[in-house]
């Protein structure tokens, strides 16, 4: 009887020692999480504002596809907004002038996923 006893309880101190470090450990990553500052973007002068249109070719859905180009393009440095239509397959991107240009823009694009497969055409800006 008491050898079950005894398993019983180290059984049980187990489980509370797991528990206790999951949930110092949730709180440790909820702490980091809030005390990391999202990247806030400089802002941009209205003279130096210019928006590029282009056709993006190869995007096969529009959660996957379209959603990274254009995550893509928004995380580069002097873009102020970035949108990519997966039914019309064309993007509009609002960009510093001075930082960024149509060519870098269309790197950024073709060079997401495996480099292959996405073709922009159609520039206007």
């Amino acid at each position: 009887m008491n050898f079950k006893k005894s398993i019983a309880t180290l059984v049980l101190t187990c489980l509370l020692f797991v528990g206790c470090k999951e949930k110092e450990t949730d709180i440790a990553s909820k702490e980091t999480a809030e005390t990391t500052a999202p990247k806030v973007k400089k802002e941009i002068a209205a003279a130096n504002l210019q928006t590029a249109s282009f056709s993006v070719e190869g995007m096969t859905c529009a959660v996957g596809c379209a959603k990274t180009i254009q995550e893509d393009l928004t995380a580069q440095d002097g873009v102020q907004k970035a949108t990519v239509d997966f039914d019309t397959k064309m993007a509009t991107v609002t960009f510093d002038k001075t930082v960024q240009t149509p060519e870098k823009l269309t790197t950024v694009v073709e060079a997401a996923a495996d480099g292959k497969t996405y073709k922009v055409s159609k520039m206007k800006s």
